[in-house]
C-alpha cells in the first residue's frame, strides 16, 4: 500500500539511508507512494463522471461531491494539525519556521505551499507530508471543471473515449511545460514545483484508468508491476536526479516527473485493470481492507509520530539509528492511533 512506501521513505531520511548510494537513492524513490496516491484519486474521483457519459446519466452532483470530499478529508486533518501545533508548543527538535499563527492558518487553509522559499517559511516539521494533501485538494477543486471542459466540449456532450483520452493526454502534457518553465527562469515562486500543474500527468494518468476501465479494458497485473519495477530502478538512477537539495539540471526533474507517472499509474493499472488475479485477492483480504480505511489518517499522523519517536523515544540524533527500528516502532504506534482518529471523524466513512 503507498502509505507504507511513504512512511519507509521518511525512516529512511530520518535515520541517514538515504546517503548509501544506488540503496539510498531507491529509498528516496520510496516517495513514489505519493503518485500513486495521486493517480489512484484521478481514476476513483473521475470515474463517476466517465460512467455518467459512457451510459448517458446525469453527471455527479457538485455540491454532493463537494460534500464527500470535506467530510473525508478536511475533520482528520484539521485535527492534525492542531494536534501538530499543540505538540510543538512544548517541544521542538529543531527550527522549525511554521510554528507560529501565520503558519498554523496557512496549514488549516492547506495554503502552506503557495508561497516562495517553502522550507523557509512554512515547513512544519511534523506536517511536511501536507504538501502533498494541498495538491490534493487543489485537484478536487478543479475536477468539476475538467470533467465539463473534457466530455462536454471537447467531447461535445457525446460518450467518445478516444477523443477523451486524446484530451488526457493533452492535460498530462501541461506537466512537462510547468516544470521547464520552473527551470528555466524566474517566473514562479520556487514552490511552484509542488503545485498541482507540476502532478497533473499524474491525475490524468487516473483519469486515462477509468476511460480504460469502463471500455472493459484490461491487463496482466504481473506485466504491468514488472515493467513499473523496471522503470522505479531507472528512476532510482543519477538521469533522474540526486536526493540533495541543490542544483540540477533542468531535465532530471522532467525525467522524474515521466518515470514517476509511469510507475505509479502501472501500479494502480495492475489493481484495478488487473482482471482480480492474486494481488486483487490480497488487497481484497479483511486485514488489507481495513489498512486501506485508515490510510489516510495514518498518512497524516506518521510524521508527527515519527519525530516524537526519534526524538523523544529513542533519543536519537537526526540522521542516526535503525531504519528498520524506526519504521517499526512508527507504525507500532500510528497504525492504533490512525484508527483511533478515523473512529473519532466518521468510523468506515470513505469515499
Amino acid at each position: 500500500m503507498a502509505v507504507f512506501l511513504v512512511v519507509g521513505t521518511h525512516a529512511a531520511f530520518a535515520t541517514g539511508a538515504l546517503a548509501h548510494g544506488y540503496a539510498g537513492m531507491m529509498l528516496a524513490r520510496l516517495e513514489i507512494g505519493v503518485p500513486i496516491f495521486f493517480v489512484l484519486s484521478g481514476f476513483l474521483l473521475f470515474r463517476p463522471w466517465v460512467h455518467s457519459a459512457a451510459t448517458d446519466c446525469a453527471p455527479p452532483r457538485i455540491g454532493d461531491y463537494a460534500r464527500r470530499r470535506v467530510r473525508r478529508v478536511i475533520p482528520a486533518y484539521v485535527i492534525t494539525v492542531m494536534l501538530a501545533y499543540g505538540v510543538y508548543s512544548f517541544y521542538s527538535a529543531g527550527p522549525n519556521p511554521a510554528q507560529n499563527w501565520v503558519g498554523l492558518m496557512r496549514h488549516l487553509t492547506l495554503t502552506q505551499i503557495y508561497t516562495n522559499n517553502y522550507l523557509l517559511t512554512y515547513l512544519h516539521p511534523a506536517l511536511s507530508q501536507t504538501w502533498s494533501l494541498a495538491v490534493e485538494v487543489a485537484f478536487y477543486a478543479v475536477l468539476p471543471l475538467l470533467a465539463y471542459v473534457l466530455l462536454t466540449m471537447f467531447c461535445r456532450g457525446r460518450w467518445q473515449p478516444v477523443r477523451l483520452l486524446v484530451g488526457l493526454a493533452v492535460l498530462a502534457g501541461i506537466t512537462p511545460l510547468w516544470l521547464i518553465v520552473i527551470q528555466t527562469n524566474d517566473l514562479l515562486p520556487n514552490s511552484a514545483g509542488m503545485w498541482l500543474p507540476a502532478h497533473l500527468a499524474l491525475f490524468a494518468g487516473g483519469m486515462a484508468l477509468a476511460v480504460l476501465d469502463t471500455l472493459g479494458v484490461r491487463c496482466r497485473a504481473d506485466v504491468a508491476l514488472a515493467l513499473a519495477l523496471l522503470a522505479y530502478l531507472a528512476v532510482s538512477s543519477p538521469i533522474a536526479g540526486t536526493v540533495s537539495l541543490g542544483p540540477v539540471r533542468w531535465w532530471e526533474p522532467l525525467t522524474k516527473s515521466l518515470l514517476y507517472t509511469v510507475i505509479a499509474t502501472l501500479v494502480v493499472a495492475s489493481v484495478v485493470l488487473g482482471g482480480g488475479g492474486r494481488l486483487s485477492r490480497l488487497l481484497g483480504s479483511r486485514p488489507m481492507v481495513w489498512l486501506g480505511e485508515i490510510s489516510y489518517e495514518i498518512f497524516l499522523l506518521h510524521v508527527l509520530v515519527m519525530a516524537l519517536v526519534m526524538g523523544v523515544v529513542l533519543r536519537w540524533p537526526l540522521f542516526t539509528g535503525s531504519l528498520s527500528g524506526l519504521y517499526g516502532l512508527t507504525m507500532l504506534i500510528t497504525i492504533p492511533a490512525a484508527w483511533a482518529l478515523h473512529r473519532v471523524c466518521g468510523g468506515s466513512r470513505t469515499g
